[in-house]
């Protein structure tokens, strides 16, 4: 158990809700439509997007992209504004605690066909309104099937 997850199980001890941070990995159909990726858990083998924990001296988004890497095996750009959040039970060895997550949406530029935890998950490419179907948490499954991409800047504005 990491660091980061003693404190964080510490504080749900005491009965204050923890964080975490998350990732959807996207990219565009040939028709130019969202995909989303999901991975299966670890344990449960259900399908969710990639998260963790927060990373001392790291921002949540530069954690989440490496929870997408590490859990998904992928790589690319992950934007700068959080796509949103959503709050899950999360068990314990003795109970549940409520865990607030904040998501962020990552640009797939590479798939890795061997990553840190290929062996124990499975990944799918799936329409938002379908990944949607397969996930448990009623707010992630929201937040996925009503994404949207924020507009791209005008040409020559950052």
């Amino acid at each position: 158990m990491t660091a980061t997850k003693k404190k964080a199980v510490r504080k749900a001890m005491k009965g204050e809700r923890i964080r975490q941070v998350a990732a959807i990995p996207f990219r565009l159909d040939p028709r130019g439509d969202i995909e989303v990726m999901l991975v299966t858990s670890r344990t449960t083998r259900r399908f969710i997007v990639p998260k963790g924990w927060p990373m001392k001296g790291k921002s949540g988004r530069k954690a989440a992209t490496i929870e997408a890497q590490e859990e998904a095996g992928v790589l690319g750009k992950t934007l700068k504004q959080p796509a949103g959040n959503y709050s899950y039970w999360k068990r314990l060895a003795s109970r549940f605690v409520r865990v607030d997550v904040v998501v962020y949406l990552l640009e797939v530029t590479q798939e890795l066909a061997d990553w840190q935890e290929a062996k124990r998950r499975q990944r799918a490419w799936l329409a938002p309104a379908d990944a949607a179907m397969l996930i448990d948490e009623p707010d992630l499954s929201t937040l996925v099937k009503t994404l949207k991409l924020p507009e791209p800047a005008p040409v020559g504005q950052a």
